[in-house]
C-alpha cells in the first residue's frame, strides 16, 4: 500500500485500475483531491496561454479602414484602393476604403479625430487639405495627427488649350500684359479658392511679373471644361490632369528635370522664371496621434515596402508622379511649412486678415 501511495505522489494524474487494488477511504479522498488539483492547473494553464496569446497578438487583428475625403474615382481615392490591394498582399491585412466627403476634407479629418487612436482608421490626405484648414479658419489641430507617410510628389503645372490662340508660356505672358494694359485681367481657372492651385497661380503671377484673375470651381474637372471651352486661358493643375486630353498641353512645369512622359513640357527655369522649381501637390496618409507602438511599426514596414513595390511604383509613375517616402517626422515638417506658407499667401490675397 505504501508503494501505491508513492505512485500517487509521484504521478498524481495516473488512472489507477481500481479492479486490481483495494483502496481505503483515505486513498479515495487523496485521489479526488489530486484530480481536482490537476484539473485546476490544466484550466489555469490554458487560460494563461490564451491571455498571453491575446496580449502578444500582432497588429492588425481586424480590417483597417482608409478614409478618403473625395468621391470615388478621384486621384487620392484611386491611390487608396491601389494601396488597399497591394497592402493586403504585402501584409496579409484587410483594408477597406470608405469615402467621407465634405468641406474639402474637413469632414473626413474630424471623423478621424473622433475615432479611437488604435491604428485602425487611416486618413488618405493631400496638400490641399492642409490649405483648407487655413482658408476655412478651421479649429482642427494638425498636431493631433500623426503624418504617417508622404508617398507622392506631383509637380504643379500651368496647363493651356493648344487649340486656343494663347497656349505657349510666352503667349500667356504677352496676353496677360496686354490685357492688364487695357484694364482687364487674364482668366485662370482651377479648383478651390485659396487652395493649392490658387496659391500656385498667385506665385506664378508674382514670379512672372503679370496679373490674372483666378476663378475657382467645385473640382478640377469642371475647371478643365472651362479651359476646353476657351473661357479660361490657363488651368492650374498637375500633369496627370491632361492624360487622355489631347487638346491640353503643359505650358510650364515646376520640376528640376523634364518629365519623360512629357518631354516637350518646358520647365519654369528654362523659361527664365526662378523660384518655382519645386512646387508640388503631395499625397500621403495620416492617422490619429497616439496609436500603439505595434501599429506604428506595422505602418513603417508597410510604407517602406510600398515604395519598392513594382506595382505601386508603376501606378505612380504612369501618372508622371514621383514616388517618395517621408516618415512621420519629415512629413510633419512638410505639413507645418505648407501651413505657414499658405497662411501668408492667403493674407496677401485678402482671403485672411
Amino acid at each position: 500500500m505504501g508503494d501505491l501511495r508513492q505512485n500517487y505522489l509521484e504521478f498524481p494524474c495516473l488512472n489507477v485500475n481500481q479492479n486490481r487494488h483495494k483502496i481505503n477511504e483515505e486513498d479515495k479522498s487523496m485521489k479526488m483531491s489530486l484530480r481536482a488539483t490537476c484539473s485546476f492547473l490544466l484550466v489555469a494553464g490554458v487560460t494563461l496561454v490564451a491571455l498571453a496569446g491575446k496580449a502578444i497578438a500582432a497588429f492588425p487583428e481586424k480590417p483597417i479602414t482608409i478614409i478618403v475625403y473625395v468621391k470615388p474615382g478621384g486621384g487620392i481615392d484611386v491611390d487608396s484602393r491601389k494601396l488597399a490591394a497591394i497592402g493586403e498582399r504585402i501584409t496579409g491585412a484587410t483594408f477597406v476604403v470608405k469615402n467621407k466627403t465634405g468641406a474639402g476634407g474637413l469632414v473626413a479629418m474630424k471623423h478621424i479625430l473622433e475615432q479611437p487612436a488604435d491604428g485602425y482608421t487611416l486618413f488618405a490626405t493631400t496638400k490641399s487639405v492642409v490649405f483648407k484648414t487655413v482658408i476655412a479658419k478651421s479649429d482642427i489641430d494638425l498636431g493631433d495627427f500623426e503624418w504617417t507617410a508622404m508617398t507622392q510628389s506631383d509637380p504643379e503645372a500651368i496647363i493651356t488649350n493648344r487649340e486656343a490662340a494663347v497656349h505657349t508660356w510666352e503667349q500667356v505672358v504677352a496676353d496677360a500684359k496686354a490685357k492688364e494694359a487695357k484694364g482687364n485681367l487674364q482668366i485662370w481657372v482651377g479648383p478651390a479658392a485659396g487652395g493649392l492651385d490658387h496659391v500656385m497661380a498667385m506665385k506664378t503671377w508674382k514670379a512672372a511679373g503679370i496679373k490674372g484673375k483666378y476663378i475657382p470651381f467645385k473640382g478640377g474637372k469642371k475647371a478643365m471644361v472651362e479651359l476646353l471651352g476657351k473661357r479660361g486661358v490657363v488651368y492650374v493643375g498637375n500633369p496627370r490632369d491632361i492624360i487622355g486630353q489631347p487638346s491640353l498641353k503643359i505650358a510650364a512645369l515646376s520640376r528640376d528635370k523634364r518629365l519623360p512622359a512629357f518631354p516637350d513640357a518646358p520647365l519654369f527655369k528654362e523659361l527664365g522664371i526662378s523660384g518655382l522649381d519645386s512646387e508640388i501637390m503631395w499625397r500621403g496618409f495620416g492617422i490619429k496621434k497616439g496609436i500603439p507602438e505595434d501599429a506604428r511599426k506595422f505602418y513603417e514596414d508597410l510604407f517602406a515596402k510600398l515604395q519598392t513595390n513594382p506595382e505601386w511604383t508603376e501606378h505612380v509613375k504612369k501618372m508622371s508622379i514621383d514616388p517618395v517616402y517621408y516618415g512621420p517626422e519629415k512629413f510633419f515638417d512638410v505639413v507645418k511649412k505648407d501651413r505657414k506658407e499658405v497662411t501668408q499667401w492667403a493674407i496677401d490675397a485678402g482671403l485672411l486678415k
